[in-house]
């Protein structure tokens, strides 16, 4: 689960990057998808520069997101 919710995030930053169509249904889902999910990380750092701030605040939660779920999995698995 914390690796959909850390692709989620990644596919918004790079349809960002990409400069995808906002007003697409799909990119639409994405977006609101990823800011949900990134909503307690996004404006923990404010910076200048747009890019600079969807890079670092979304991928705080990305990073997060696996680190997190992956020692969960790790602990339960050794059980």
């Amino acid at each position: 689960m914390a690796d959909v919710m850390a692709f989620t995030i990644g596919l918004w930053v790079l349809l960002y990057f990409l400069d995808a169509n906002r007003g697409n249904g799909l990119v639409e889902f994405i977006h609101d998808a990823a800011t949900w999910l990134a909503g307690w990380s996004y404006d923990l750092f404010t910076f200048d520069r747009e890019w600079v701030q969807v890079v670092v605040g979304y991928g705080i939660a990305a990073v997060a997101y696996l680190v997190i779920g992956h020692l969960i999995a790790g602990r339960l698995y050794r059980r």
